[in-house]
């Protein structure tokens, strides 16, 4: 646990004052790219624009004092947007927070575990085909506010939603669609005229402008939400039921799934920027931290945010003290200026969210997945297909269960029992150069048999093993099972080993192990098939069995 230290307190030691305007210029840029992403972002997740920037004051400034990561800024993210609104729909705010809850305590028990590294261990097909899946849903939730359709109650279901635009694509409002318009190109272009100011910001402020200035009947905040609350996040417990708890738990998982692999392929990022390392684990109990803090106190859930880190760093900030000004300065704008965001029209915040989606997507990535394997173009696909079209929990489980499979074939198909010929009255299926170089090897013996175990002998190749040896016939003396090419032995393999050693028994066949590496030996050891097989038969090369064969004939 000693390890368990945030970042923080490690760069305190040598903080310098001119660090710290550096990280104070790189936080307040930071708190003003945040801004209108945070209030887009919980707005389309079904909260109010309070939700979003409680959310990266509160969760972003644990996640910079907690965490492990130099320079990670934390905040909502459009990972969440999907899932948020399902569970917001289902079960209101009060269903959010405990959600929040259970997956802020389940990635802290990843982290105080040490399985911070386990993020290297999910396929990047199945992160690919969900975050574009993620994309494409983002970008249909805000046609209707884009185009100004009037929809009062868009379906939840992607189909039915899809069928509503249609129905409706004669009711767009050529104001609001010209004001969405507007905020697109100026979110694309104006980083051509100046990088120091947001985009998305210009664009807010100008849409807000234009529709305050000509009193346009454009939906705005104001208009979908009423007076916005300019005070400090409340601290309220949700009330919190077994039941709950029940219905729960797979969206919970699905927010500490996002949450951890979001947070942690940013901070891999970061690294890789500023030549430092973070601290996996640490971050884990940061981002679980946060979310349970953000929902105490109102806020939905947050994450590492990849652009905004990125953009921390090109401003200069190398500390986790940037990530605390960031939610210092949003904190400001929060209890002063939040009655003018009553002003911005919900267009804007859509074409903010599309450009969001687009980067989202991977599209490049995704077209060049599709010439990869068959099997890793099927978990593509299929992730894909049901995050629009199905459910975003079910989707990750069908991609892990799809992932686990094909893995086990793959394993299966590189692991093998193959044969070495040391019996000359045995037909060869070899063809008669190799047998020739085989028995240069190898002395021929009678009713001797060698199996060779190749790849790591586990669940997936211990029926290959177990067909084979029942394949022996009664002719063989002597059993030699060649293990130097096995690197490691599971239970399923063991109890095949342990199986086919009563079948030899039954056939009075003596097995005789060489090349024993250390994990099969402890396996082997710890199921007392050690004892079984004897000691005294087990030899580090072939050569060696062979010749305790010829000494037993001998004798």
């Amino acid at each position: 646990m000693s390890k368990l230290k945030p970042k923080l307190f490690s760069v305190m030691k040598s903080y310098t004052k001119s660090q710290f305007i550096k990280d104070a210029i790189a936080g307040s840029i930071v708190a003003i790219i945040a801004l209108p992403l945070s209030i887009a972002l919980a707005v389309a997740s079904g909260a109010s624009p309070e939700a979003g920037l409680y959310s990266a004051i509160i969760g972003g400034f644990i996640i910079s004092f907690l965490g492990g990561s130099r320079v990670q800024i934390g905040g909502p993210t459009g990972a969440f947007m999907v899932i948020v609104f399902g569970v917001i729909a289902e079960f209101g705010m009060n269903g959010l927070f405990i959600a929040m809850i259970m997956a802020g305590l389940i990635m802290i028990f990843l982290g105080l575990f040490k399985m911070g590294t386990m993020i290297k261990f999910i396929p990047y097909p199945m992160i690919t085909g969900y975050t574009s899946g993620i994309a494409f849903v983002i970008l249909s939730t805000q046609i209707n506010d884009f185009f100004g359709l009037g929809i009062a109650n868009v379906p939840l279901d992607f189909i039915e939603r899809w069928k509503a635009f249609g129905q409706n694509v004669f009711n767009i409002d050529l104001i609001t669609f010209g004001i969405g318009l507007l905020s697109l190109f100026i979110i694309i272009y104006w980083p051509k005229i100046s990088k120091k100011i947001p985009s998305t910001l210009i664009a807010l402020i100008v849409s807000a402008l234009i529709v305050f200035i000509f009193d346009f009947d454009v939906a705005t905040i104001g208009t979908k939400f009423g007076a916005l609350s300019a005070g400090l996040p409340q601290f309220s417990v949700p009330n919190i039921t077994l039941d709950t708890i029940k219905l729960l738990i797979g969206p919970a998982f699905v927010i500490a799934f996002l949450g951890s692999v979001e947070s942690l392929l940013s901070a891999v990022v970061s690294d890789g920027m500023i030549g430092s390392k973070h601290n996996s684990n640490m971050e884990l109990i940061a981002q679980g931290t946060a979310n349970i803090g953000t929902a105490l106190f109102g806020g939905v859930p947050v994450t590492g945010a990849l652009a905004r880190t990125v953009a921390n760093i090109k401003n200069g900030g190398r500390t986790p003290i940037a990530g605390m000004i960031h939610s210092i300065v949003l904190l400001i704008i929060l209890v002063s200026l939040v009655p003018l965001i009553s002003l911005v029209p919900l267009t804007a915040l859509a074409a903010i969210l599309f450009v969001v989606a687009y980067n989202m997507s991977e599209w490049r990535e995704f077209k060049g997945l599709l010439k990869s394997p068959k099997s890793d173009v099927a978990i593509l696909l299929t992730t894909f297909i049901m995050t629009i079209t199905i459910d975003i929990v079910v989707a990750l489980e069908v991609g892990f269960v799809m992932s686990m499979f094909l893995f086990m074939k793959r394993m299966s198909d590189v692991s093998d029992v193959s044969i070495k010929n040391l019996d000359a009255t045995e037909n060869q299926d070899n063809s008669e150069a190799a047998f020739k170089n085989e028995n240069k090897k190898y002395p021929i013996l009678e009713g001797v048999k060698m199996y060779q175990i190749n790849g790591p002998f586990f669940f997936g190749a211990a029926f290959k093993y177990i067909e084979v040896i029942n394949q022996l016939d009664s002719k063989i003396e002597y059993l030699i099972i060649g293990m130097k090419h096995v690197p490691a032995i599971d239970a399923t393999a063991l109890h095949s080993f342990n199986t086919s050693l009563k079948i030899c028994q039954s056939k009075h066949i003596t097995v005789l192990i060489t090349g024993l590496r250390t994990q099969p030996f402890h396996a082997l050891q710890k199921a007392n098939l050690i004892d079984v097989i004897g000691s005294n038969h087990m030899f580090k090369t072939i050569e060696e069995a062979v010749a305790f064969i010829k000494t037993n004939r001998d004798a």
